[in-house]
């Protein structure tokens, strides 16, 4: 049985780690070997956020690549005026939008413009804000399962309850409580939300074709934000005693107070900057090792490009395997220096 499951994750495995070959499909015939192949317009069309959802390319019979995407809402607030239109309005970025006396463009790097030079309010609801509503209902849906497993059974857990109660009582005991102490359960909810939404998207995200939604700093940033109001709000008189009458010598006060003031700021930050850049990373080294083949046939034509592929998938191959461990050990990075910072917070003098 073990076997089995093994050999169904390897498979998986080789499927995401070939399946990210599709950038081929992106880029024109090299027969030209002294036109030397750029990855970067790839791995940054993959890693940053776009208006629409693309899935792969396909040639037609002159050999001219055809983009295939799902078409995502366009929400516009120019001036007061509100546009809603879809991102296949744009072909691909081919042609221009026309809502009332306004023109929208959309440019090199997914942006939207007026042609005017109106002022825009986007909202709209870009690669990422729809992969975190698929995943806030996977969440939403696997701890309903979860709940009602409970209430049916009360006994021995079964099927996906079997399967998250030992990562909940993990998070709960070893993270969250051993972290805040008496006072945990007030902050349980908040930190198994954020550990799950962190979890789900760090998996989706190694999924080929899919958002790249924890290694965009919007996100971070938010998620961090979190955890810096609610430590500000939780800290009680000892917290905020420590910071602005630490206990030092009076001579080091003009010293330390600045810094325990910067300190307060600097917490949230690095949350911010560990989760953003350790994601984002992976997915640029899998796109990077993808990209030598390319690199090599654009120079050395396709013999010497059959000859690396089959390293650089191998390579590959073993970053997923990284990428899987990365994937839950940020979430728990995240889960428990927030848990932390909320425990430093909260905790009493003794």
């Amino acid at each position: 049985m073990l076997k089995s499951k093994l050999k169904i994750l390897f498979a998986l495995l080789i499927f995401c780690a070939t399946s990210f070959i599709e950038v081929k499909a992106e880029h024109p015939d090299k027969s030209n070997l002294t036109e030397a192949y750029d990855p970067k317009p790839m791995i940054m069309h993959h890693v940053l956020n776009a208006h629409e959802w693309h899935l792969f390319d396909y040639k037609d019979s002159e050999g001219k690549p055809h983009p295939v995407s799902i078409p995502l809402p366009i929400i516009l607030i120019t001036e007061g005026n509100l546009d809603v239109f879809l991102s296949s309005d744009f072909k691909h970025g081919q042609v221009a939008v026309e809502k009332g006396n306004r023109k929208y463009i959309l440019d090199d790097h997914g942006h939207i413009n007026e042609a005017n030079g109106a002022s825009i309010i986007d909202v709209s609801i870009t690669k990422n804000v729809a992969s975190m509503l698929i995943s806030v209902l996977l969440l939403l849906l696997l701890l309903k399962s979860t709940a009602k497993g409970y209430k049916r059974n009360k006994y021995a857990p079964k099927r996906i309850q079997a399967f998250l109660e030992p990562i909940i009582l993990f998070v709960r005991d070893d993270i969250i409580k051993a972290n805040i102490g008496p006072k945990h359960e007030r902050y349980t909810s908040f930190l198994l939300t954020v550990f799950f939404f962190i979890l789900i998207n760090n998996f989706m995200g190694l999924i080929p074709g899919s958002a790249n939604v924890t290694g965009n700093i919007s996100v971070t940033l938010v998620l961090a934000m979190f955890t810096f109001v609610i430590t500000t709000i939780s800290g009680n008189k000892n917290y905020w005693k420590h910071i602005f009458n630490p206990p030092t010598p009076l001579l080091l006060m003009p010293i330390m107070i600045p810094i325990e003031i910067f300190g307060v700021f600097t917490k949230p930050f690095a949350l911010m900057i560990r989760l953003f850049a350790n994601i984002t990373a992976g997915h640029i080294t899998i796109l990077s090792l993808i990209s030598l083949i390319f690199m090599v046939q654009s120079q050395s034509g396709n013999g010497a490009a059959f000859g690396v592929a089959p390293l650089s998938v191998l390579f590959v191959l073993f970053i997923m395997l990284i990428e899987l461990l990365v994937a839950f050990l940020q979430a728990y990075i995240f889960t428990l220096l927030s848990a932390v910072f909320i425990g430093l917070a909260v905790a009493e003098d003794h």
